[in-house]
């Protein structure tokens, strides 16, 4: 598909306007939404080609800049030492209640959008995988999430204010796909097998897939990029969107007679 990715808004959040990078078809006609979490460096170039191979599958794809409150609009952090060291500062430094009042306003706006069907999945990578996760506990019309090796879940370490993101889990009303890197060394054995257990006693729908690829494997700069890797994952996650955001899907909402929906 021919993709509009130039467009960004800036939506209004209980701590300051996040700016919000849209992606989706040119063609006329509604389609699903997704939520798109960046890792810590926010919308670098491989965010931004994530979220066009998204869109060119038919999705009206929002990208919010996760540190708004701390950063000028715009701004991407390298991918170097500096840049790392910022983003995990800045982790720590976010406010729950503004992690939680951008996923809100993010999921908001998608529904409303006149391009996007109402049917809402979230996807996000290392921290991103977590506000993804939270995000679907959270907003309980989000009907699928995929997470990417999530950072900090295990352990509650995320923003001030008390991460209770893993005792949340049974608010979870979607899907969750869950994908880690067994040589990743930010979310060891025993973190993976707490979030696993926590997931399956709480009855959550969720699928679970441990590969041999380190932390990054999905990001297309750097030595730890996997491409062969990437590819099966990126495959899982549209199974997972088309199969739970489409036309199809169990409880499905009418898109309304005067416009064409996709999937």
């Amino acid at each position: 598909m021919i993709l509009r990715s130039d467009e960004f808004v800036e939506l209004p959040t209980p701590t300051g306007p996040m700016r919000t990078h849209v992606f989706r078809p040119v063609a006329p006609g509604r389609y699903p939404g997704i939520v798109l979490y960046s890792e810590i460096f926010q919308v670098t170039a491989p965010i931004r080609r994530t979220a066009a191979f998204l869109a060119g599958h038919g999705y009206v794809v929002a990208v919010p800049e996760i540190w708004h409150e701390f950063e000028p609009a715009g701004a991407i952090l390298a991918y170097d030492q500096a840049g790392a060291d910022r983003g995990n500062a800045l982790k720590l430094e976010k406010e729950i209640r503004g992690i939680d009042g951008d996923a809100r306003a993010t999921v908001d706006f998608l529904k409303q959008h006149p391009a996007c069907t109402g049917k809402i999945g979230v996807l996000g990578i290392c921290v991103g995988g977590h506000l993804s996760f939270r995000n679907a506990a959270t907003c309980p019309e989000v009907r699928a999430a995929a997470c990417f090796y999530a950072t900090d879940i295990h352990k509650g370490a995320l923003g001030k204010g008390g991460d209770d993101t893993i005792s949340r889990a049974a608010a979870v009303r979607g899907e969750l796909l869950m994908i880690w890197g067994r040589q990743d060394p930010h979310v060891p054995r025993d973190g993976r097998r707490r979030i696993y257990e926590v997931l399956a006693d709480s009855g959550v729908e969720f699928t679970w897939h441990e590969f041999n690829g380190q932390h990054a494997f999905l990001r297309d700069e750097g030595h730890r990029y996997d491409p062969a890797l990437a590819l099966q994952c990126q495959q899982l996650v549209l199974e997972l969107f088309h199969r739970r955001l489409g036309d199809g899907a169990e409880g499905r909402e009418t898109s309304g007679p005067a416009a064409e929906s996709r999937h």
